[in-house]
């Protein structure tokens, strides 16, 4: 018996010291794995800006619709409108006509132009070529918006144009999302509010408020607005400023004609700031479809529609808020399979054009982690951003 007590000893003594060793390993593991994790999501600090995937940045710099939008600039600038029905009808009658076609003593058919239509033609074709040949991406497009955009604004409202931000933002999105809450109150409690393609407020001022700073949309709204008497584009009052983006080239004969009849600002935003926008999105969705579904990058396009995709004007103006604010708070953006897609109308069908479950992973980002956000300057600081749902 007590030959076996000595050999038990020694033997205990080899285990003890391999649990001691396993248990250091482990907390050595965690240690270091605590710290990988810390460093990949900080959410305070000066951190240093990650190494992105070169082959998705790249990816997302080639614009697939490009050759295709250039021939259409040419044709526009040449005068040539067909497969542009609505403006033809738009500009052949009043006093911006494009043409009559009266016939001479010989039967012969003349072309003449209004002196009005000249004038108009002139601005369309100097605007569509500035906006064509800015299609490059400069790094400090983010740092221009408060210049750009801001300084006009305030300069209408009688402010002296300061370069610093707004103290604080809220941009309303569309989504029915919005009307399972009540934020109205602290929507309007912003310095600045931001709204989206002239969704509606009367009704729901108690979900999303009633104050108005900024009015966002994409240039098929302000087409809309261009077949309205006196291009009535104002649901928030005439002294709101309405910022655009231009979605298709010939749009831009809608803001020769509309931006006269405007009392506040009608600026067109920066087209290197609407790329800057098209590639972070591009690059956010080629990234959830190669990590999602496990399929070669060149799938993307196919299952996208390439030549069609692009950015929603939520996150436009979101980006344009990040710009312009020192403090962003986003409403209304989301989905859930009860809700509308606005909750100002009975839409339910989402655009395919977009990737909005892309655009989430963005605005995640936005919140938790922004310096792996790519194209951004490293002279930009981001701004804190909120989301509510």
């Amino acid at each position: 018996m007590g030959m076996m007590k000595r050999t038990m000893r020694p033997l205990f003594s080899v285990l003890l010291l391999i649990a001691v060793a396993a248990t250091l390993a482990v907390r050595i593991t965690l240690r270091y794995s605590s710290i990988e994790l810390k460093n990949e999501y900080p959410f305070a600090g000066k951190v240093k800006k990650p190494v992105l995937n070169e082959t998705l940045l790249k990816y997302a710099s080639i614009d697939i619709g490009e050759p295709r939008l250039k021939k259409e600039v040419e044709e526009l600038l040449e005068g040539n409108f067909r497969g542009h029905n609505r403006h033809r009808s738009f500009l052949s009658s009043g006093k911006y006509r494009m043409d009559t076609r009266p016939r001479t003593a010989r039967g012969v058919s003349v072309q003449l132009r209004s002196p009005e239509f000249y004038r108009l033609w002139q601005r369309f074709r100097r605007n569509l070529q500035d906006w064509f040949r800015n299609r490059k991406l400069p790094k400090d497009v983010m740092v221009d918006l408060v210049s750009t955009v801001k300084v006009p604004i305030d300069r209408h409202n009688g402010k002296v144009g300061s370069e610093e931000r707004y103290k604080s933002c809220a941009v309303v999105g569309n989504s029915g999302i919005l009307l399972k809450s009540v934020y109205g109150e602290l929507i309007d409690s912003h310095e600045a509010v931001i709204r989206l393609n002239n969704a509606r407020t009367g009704g729901f001022e108690h979900r999303v408020g009633s104050k108005t700073t900024l009015s966002f949309v994409n240039s098929n709204i302000l087409h809309l607005c261009a077949r309205r008497e006196g291009c009535f584009c104002h649901p928030y009052g005439l002294n709101v400023a309405l910022v655009m983006y231009i979605c298709q080239p010939v749009h831009f004969l809608d803001y020769m004609v509309c931006n006269s009849s405007h009392k506040a600002p009608l600026i067109v935003t920066d087209t290197r700031f609407d790329m800057l926008c098209a590639r972070i999105v591009k690059y956010y969705s080629s990234k959830r479809f190669v990590e999602g579904t496990g399929k070669p990058l060149q799938e993307w396009a196919p299952a996208h529609d390439g030549a069609n995709f692009h950015y929603s004007s939520g996150l436009q103006a979101i980006m344009l808020a990040l710009g312009v604010c020192e403090n962003v708070s986003i409403f209304g953006f989301g989905k859930s399979a009860s809700a509308k897609h606005h909750y100002h109308t009975n839409q339910r069908a989402e655009l395919k054009l977009h990737d909005y479950e892309a655009e989430y992973d963005f605005y995640r980002d936005l919140v938790e982690r922004p310096q792996v956000i790519p194209f951004i300057s490293e002279k930009f600081k981001f701004p804190l951003v909120s989301i509510y749902q």
